[in-house]
C-alpha cells in the first residue's frame, strides 16, 4: 500500500464509523466524481495518485488538508508550483534552510510571515 492509499482509506473508514456509513467508497468516489473501482485501486496502493484536482476534491471530501494528501502523492499544489518555478533558487534556499529547523520555529515563521 502507498502512503497516500493508506492515509485516504484510514481517514475514509474512520470517517465511516463515525458518520456511521456516510463515507462508504462508494459514496466518497461518487463526491469526487471518479469510479469506486479506481478508488479502490488507489487505496489499496494499485493505482498511482490521482491528479491534483481529483486529490483535492478528496482532501474536501474526507476533511484533510489538500497540501498534505498532495504531499503523500507526490505532488506540489499548482499555486505552490508557479511560486517555484518563478524563483527556484531562492525558493530552493529556503526550503533547504527550513529543513532541519524544529516544526515550532517553522511554524513561527509562516505566522510572521502571515500577518
Amino acid at each position: 500500500m502507498t502512503a497516500f492509499g493508506d492515509y485516504v482509506r484510514r481517514s475514509r473508514m474512520t470517517l465511516n464509523t463515525k458518520k456511521k456509513g456516510k463515507y462508504s467508497l462508494r459514496r466518497v468516489a461518487r463526491e469526487a466524481g471518479i469510479h469506486p473501482s479506481y478508488l479502490s485501486l488507489i487505496e489499496n496502493g494499485k493505482q498511482a495518485p490521482p491528479s491534483e484536482e481529483t486529490t483535492v476534491r478528496l482532501a474536501g471530501i474526507l476533511g484533510e488538508d489538500p497540501d498534505v494528501l498532495l504531499g503523500l502523492g507526490g505532488k506540489v499544489a499548482s499555486d505552490l508550483r508557479k511560486v517555484i518555478t518563478s524563483r527556484p533558487a531562492l525558493v530552493a534556499g529556503l526550503v533547504r534552510g527550513l529543513a532541519n529547523l524544529p516544526d515550532e520555529v517553522i511554524l513561527r515563521l509562516r505566522d510572521n510571515l502571515q500577518r
